[in-house]
């Protein structure tokens, strides 16, 4: 699974609009959009805002794992 269909997975199981989403990543909706549909890459700003966001890691959203928790912190 890729980033695109990650970060719309986690907007559509909180029940948010990508207008929400976007208005946290301070860009319009139309933007936000093209990150989901794959037109777009995703910048590192906007991968941090997310994780912090949804509370999962950026392995996760990136599809390198499949446990959304982040590691704890040392």
């Amino acid at each position: 699974m890729d980033y695109a269909q990650r970060i719309r997975d986690l907007r559509e199981d909180k029940d948010l609009t990508q207008d929400a989403i976007s208005k946290l990543l301070n860009t319009s909706q139309s933007y936000y959009a093209q990150y989901e549909n794959r037109k777009r890459p995703l910048p590192i700003e906007h991968l941090i805002t997310l994780c912090k966001f949804y509370n999962v890691s950026s392995d996760y959203i990136l599809g390198f794992t499949n446990n959304p928790k982040p590691l704890p912190k040392d």
